[in-house]
């Protein structure tokens, strides 16, 4: 069968430029681009103009005639005809286009374009998200995660996984925590009015209870589990947060996995090996090339004032892929912050607690005792400071220091960033599960009158007929044929924005949504 090609369609300037390094013709041929006008030099005689289409951090070079560049400045989308050809000896491309026709496609207002040709705080960049995706480092950051998906999907379908789509919209809070959007039906007349921006006395549901933006895909994604063993999604997710850091905000991107296992080294080294050939992969491809080539340009911040240079982007990478990654206990991992403490060093400031959960500077000890330079699994945290989902742990006496019950669970903290990962085994055992969901005060009657007669069965456990809680058809799955399993959820922006090079996770997604702000 022979594929229809559109003639339509311009080659992308990366592809320009990768046949002038390929070929060694030396006779001109005739290009068509498309892109836009990054910088322009007007003379009497002779102009120069660079443009870019995001296919590549690198502009390409047009001579034109001073006629031809009337009407051109920075930011204007233009197409080009010309000759494609060698440039004199001491230019910094081999290759440049002689325009023969350029067509002006979208003019700009130059005295009012906020992208004017010098350096941009990302700061100020925030301010106009619908702009600044036209930045040459934002459009190698929408590239970065363009190539990082697609990876994914060729990672886990060269695993046999599945990819599912679960819903955005659910009926409960998946971690517990209550940090979740609740949802409400604005008309099309309240959603225009700019009067008033108070929530009305009463609220008419639209499903008619409340229902929320989800947290986490979690809990679908196990529905899933007894047909097709091993899922995967990749999908957006919510949290209601009022955190004003660089490390959060409040729509993100989550890859989340479920896989049939009764083992949570089968989990650990899934996301060992997914990291892995992902970063690999960026080390080989162009997008990974033009991230380290643009540090120390007026592209991006000043590498000095956050310590990110291109060599320091390559011991990133190579701390990824090089030595293996150590796994420790929770209690392991309290031991060396109690040494770390009494002698002073890193996170000595706050004394860990086992009930407490670890801190960021904590995180960071951590990784740098135990993983010098690359990342480091902490498994086994207490079950008390865990989700209800979680499979307990087999009691551990490695070092004394465990009190009390442990969760079948793991943290991968990595340098700088520390959590990136959180996983886990999941109870699949319906009476412990309930019990789980009753000590996390999950199982609640709805009324205060005789719930317990309707809603369980003569065992003692819930009845398929009643109704206690909004996760009565999560017990359904231990209900109607469990199997041992567990996942992860990985933080796709948080890793994107390790991998770049970008402190500030603001700045590796398109429209950022962190307290406080929703612009546009």
């Amino acid at each position: 069968m022979q594929l229809y090609q559109s003639r339509n369609y311009s080659r992308t300037i990366a592809q320009v430029l990768e046949t002038s390094s390929t070929s060694d013709r030396k006779a001109p041929s005739i290009v068509n681009v498309a892109g836009t006008v990054r910088t322009v030099r007007k003379q009497k005689r002779i102009s120069f103009a660079a443009i870019g289409d995001g296919s590549t951090i690198q502009p390409l070079q047009i001579v034109l005639e001073p006629v031809q560049a009337q009407g051109l400045s920075t930011g204007t989308t233009v197409e080009v005809t010309g000759e494609w050809r060698l440039s004199p000896a001491g230019k910094e491309q081999s290759h440049e286009l002689k325009a023969q026709s350029v067509k002006i496609v979208g003019s700009v207002e130059a005295e009012t374009y906020p992208l004017q040709k010098k350096y941009h705080t990302p700061e100020y960049l925030r301010t106009i998200p619908h702009l600044r995706l036209r930045t040459p480092f934002n459009a190698l950051i929408t590239r970065l995660r363009s190539e990082t998906e697609f990876w994914l999907h060729s990672f886990f379908r060269g695993q046999d996984f599945v990819k599912v789509q679960p819903p955005l919209i659910t009926s409960s809070d998946c971690e517990g925590a209550g940090e979740v959007f609740t949802l409400s039906a604005n008309s099309a007349q309240s959603t225009r009015s700019s009067v008033s921006t108070a929530l009305p006395a009463t609220q008419e549901y639209f499903f008619r209870t409340p229902r929320f933006l989800t947290v986490s895909s979690q809990l679908h994604l196990e529905t899933f589990i007894p047909e097709h063993q091993r899922v995967w999604s990749l999908s957006p997710t919510f949290r209601a947060e009022k955190s004003d850091t660089p490390r959060h905000l409040s729509e993100f991107s989550m890859l989340e996995v479920e896989m049939r296992t009764e083992n949570l080294s089968a989990v650990m080294d899934l996301v060992e090996n997914m990291i892995r050939t992902l970063v690999r992969s960026l080390q080989q491809s162009r997008v990974g090339s033009e991230l380290l080539r643009t540090k120390g340009t007026e592209e991006i911040a000043n590498p000095e004032e956050n310590g990110v240079t291109d060599s320091t982007m390559r011991r990133r990478w190579e701390g990824l892929v090089g030595q293996p990654w150590p796994r420790i206990t929770y209690s392991q991992a309290l031991k060396q912050l109690q040494a770390a403490a009494s002698n002073g060093g890193r996170g000595s400031q706050s004394a860990p607690l086992r009930d407490r959960g670890l801190q960021l500077e904590h995180e960071k000890s951590i990784v740098d005792h135990f993983g010098q330079g690359g990342p480091v699994f902490v498994t086994d945290y207490p079950q008390e400071i865990k989700p209800f989902y979680m499979l307990p742990s087999e009691p551990s006496l490695d070092d004394g220091l465990s009190s009390g019950p442990t969760a079948a669970c793991f943290d991968l903290l990595m340098p700088e960033i520390c959590e990136v990962v959180g996983g886990s085994l999941r109870e699949h055992r319906l009476p412990q599960l309930v019990e789980a969901m009753r000590q996390h005060g999950i199982r609640k009657p709805r009324d205060a009158s005789g719930f317990a007669d309707r809603a369980l069965d003569s065992q003692g456990f819930p009845s398929p007929k009643g109704s206690m809680s909004s996760l009565d058809w999560y017990i359904d799955l231990r209900r109607y044929g469990s199997v041992p399993h567990g996942g992860f959820g990985l933080g796709v922006d948080r890793l994107l924005g390790y991998l770049a090079g970008v402190p500030n996770i603001r700045d590796v997604v398109p429209y950022p949504r962190y307290y406080g702000r929703c612009d546009c």
